[in-house]
């Protein structure tokens, strides 16, 4: 199949706005509970016997109208735009749906870029001002705002002193004073500026944390988020989202488009949402929260089920227990196809009487760890990989897996939770069209299409075919039933010496599933075979040199060489082999002595590697390998 659509099951209105929802709930169900703040930054009085305060629809539509005000007050006109640079928390949210309510445009920055990448960010967007987190965050971009005069007001969502010399040029003030600023901003005039945005108008700019190039700004509009969201929580995702109680602990950083399409879908669909900024936290969080639906990048689900493999490794009696359930519950999930675990035809009798002895003995605790509600996720960012879904299925967790860019407001295709085809990304949306064109790539249309890059025609008409379509860069193939399965980067397939075309992701992904790695680089480009560069994942390498009887102080670099790692990690690379031709295998490896980090630059935000990065700077490792 070369085209597959999905028709529409909402329509959005020209006068539609992302503000309307949380101002009609206000007023219409006010004692609604539709965020839970954790305490740590619900204020001085935070108790930590009580580590998640309930916030009322009423009270949040408040909270965001005074702060709408102040920003009102502040000379922020209709149609400018706002940076907002903070980890992921209640403010975020807060500070996103008042920007909107003003009818400003928010321009997420993430909190972990670089000086120069937030003064392009802000220097591009034309930003009449931003909202940091902390005195740390401002202390970082202080020199920046001394050469953007443009950039007029700084709000601090935690107090604390300014940055040196920052005060001498830009006004600096508190959060919380910004809605004292607008006490003499009446209702009605709030209600004036909201409404005098629509569906077509700008509400945001995402800029692409990209793996090449200059991030370009993607402009998404009122329409594009709303149509997305609701046509998905109450379309392929109604189970999840509709669900009574249905809540969300939001841990990504709301700076991507995954996680804010999240935002704004969890908001239309009335469940409740959490956010939580640290991922050290994150299991503490989870009990605390018992949210019945998570939101991840595969990354997370692989760290998951490797913590708990090398849990188990740590022991003879437990590491063959968690082995043999791990197989279970993929045998168990593989019986049901596509169908709803559980329902219809299953497992014969002895698979099931694995499978429920198991269940007391490793899912159960999995299932503990994040909460104990959580039945079902959702995965997006890259490709999550047929093992780890089957096996969270047969643990009693479905992931659904979804695709999108940017572009598409994070979300063009997702699978059903009823009729989920594990290893493909699932059907188009509601409302979205999947194209494959000639050459293999994924082209989308659709309600979820951005409006182009701002100031940035050249690239817009790069990105787009001559009839509207989106190319996307990705190459995949739809089956019979509209299925999309990804296959890999267009830009990223490898070429070798012998003509032969190789996709990077499926080898790396399989590489990246055992619990000593922590990333993967296949390379070969023009080169006679296949190859790549492993990273060691530092969490799994202290307890395999105790189990291995190892000097606790080895580096990473000094177990390069270590013939029972090397054969470890041998073993993963042979069974990655498993899933391609000979001529597209790994014939060697090499082990570099660092890690890939998003503060070495290394990985975007999202946790993609920048290939272009990596190459350059271990372009002595690669030589190595076909020396």
């Amino acid at each position: 199949m070369r085209e597959y659509s999905t028709p529409a099951i909402i329509g959005i209105p020209a006068s539609a706005h992302l503000a309307d929802t949380v101002f009609d709930r206000g007023e219409n169900h006010p004692g609604a509970v539709i965020m839970r703040r954790a305490a740590a930054t619900a204020g001085p009085a935070g108790d930590r016997a009580a580590p998640w305060r309930d916030v009322t629809a009423r009270q949040f539509r408040d909270e965001v109208a005074a702060l709408a005000k102040g920003l009102i007050a502040a000379g922020i006109a209709a149609g400018e735009r706002v940076a907002l640079m903070s980890r992921t928390r209640y403010e975020w949210t807060l500070a996103d749906y008042a920007i909107w309510t003003a009818g400003a445009v928010t321009v997420p920055v993430y909190e972990t870029s670089s000086a120069e990448q937030v003064e392009w960010i802000l220097a591009d967007s034309g930003a009449r001002a931003i909202v940091v987190e902390s005195p740390a965050h401002l202390e970082t971009i202080a020199e920046v705002l001394r050469g953007l005069p443009e950039v007029k007001r700084v709000w601090l969502i935690e107090a604390g002193p300014a940055a040196p010399g920052s005060a001498s040029t830009v006004d600096t003030q508190p959060l919380d004073a910004l809605a004292g600023e607008g006490a003499g901003v009446g209702d009605a005039d709030l209600s004036q500026r909201r409404m005098s945005v629509g569906a077509a108008d700008i509400a945001t700019i995402i800029y692409t944390s990209g793996t090449t190039g200059r991030p370009k700004g993607c402009a998404i509009t009122h329409g594009n988020l709303l149509a997305n969201a609701r046509n998905t929580v109450h379309g392929p995702l109604s189970v999840i989202f509709d669900k009574p109680g249905a809540s969300t602990l939001l841990f990504l950083p709301l700076a991507h488009s995954f996680a804010r399409i999240i935002e704004v879908g969890v908001v239309e669909a009335g469940a409740v949402l959490g956010h939580t900024p640290d991922l050290a936290s994150l299991l503490p969080d989870l009990a605390a929260f018992r949210p019945t639906f998570l939101l991840a990048v595969p990354r997370v689900f692989e760290k998951v089920y490797n913590g708990a493999a090398l849990q188990a490794s740590d022991s003879k009696v437990k590491d063959p227990i968690f082995q043999a359930a791990a197989r279970t519950a993929i045998a168990w999930s593989r019986t049901f196809g596509t169908h709803e675990a559980g329902s219809g035809a299953g497992p014969g009798l002895a698979l099931r009487l694995r499978h429920a002895i198991f269940d007391r003995l490793v899912y159960a605790k999995l299932r503990a760890a994040i909460g104990g509600n959580v039945q079902y996720s959702v995965s997006g960012g890259a490709p999550l990989g047929e093992r780890l879904g089957h096996f969270f299925r047969g643990a009693g967790i479905t992931i659904v897996e979804g695709y999108g860019l940017t572009e598409t407001t994070a979300a063009s295709t997702v699978n059903r939770p009823g009729r989920n085809k594990i290893g493909t990304v699932g059907q188009p949306l509601p409302g979205v069209s999947i194209r494959i064109a000639d050459d293999g790539e994924i082209c989308i249309s659709g309600h979820n299409l951005f409006i182009g890059y701002w100031h940035n025609d050249s690239a817009t008409a790069e990105a787009l075919t001559p009839d509207g379509w989106l190319r996307t860069g990705d190459v995949g193939e739809l089956d019979g039933e509209g299925y999309l399965r990804v296959t890999g980067r267009k830009k990223e397939l490898i070429v070798t010496a012998g003509g032969k075309n190789v996709a990077p992701a499926v080898l790396e992904d399989r590489i990246r599933a055992h619990p000593l790695v922590s990333q993967c680089l296949v390379v070969g480009d023009s080169r006679p075979y296949v190859a790549c560069l492993i990273t060691l994942d530092p969490e799994s390498v202290g307890p395999w040199l105790a189990r291995h009887d190892r000097p606790a102080g080895m580096s990473t670099g000094d177990l390069a060489g270590d013939p029972e790692l090397l054969a470890e990690i041998q073993a993963a690379v042979d069974e990655a082999n498993k899933a391609v031709s000979r001529a597209e295998s790994i014939r060697r490896f090499r082990i570099l002595a660092t890690d890939f980090t998003e503060q070495d630059g290394y990985l975007t935000p999202s946790l993609k590697v920048r290939r272009n990065v990596v190459t350059k700077d271990f372009a002595s490792d690669i030589e190595a390998l076909y020396s």
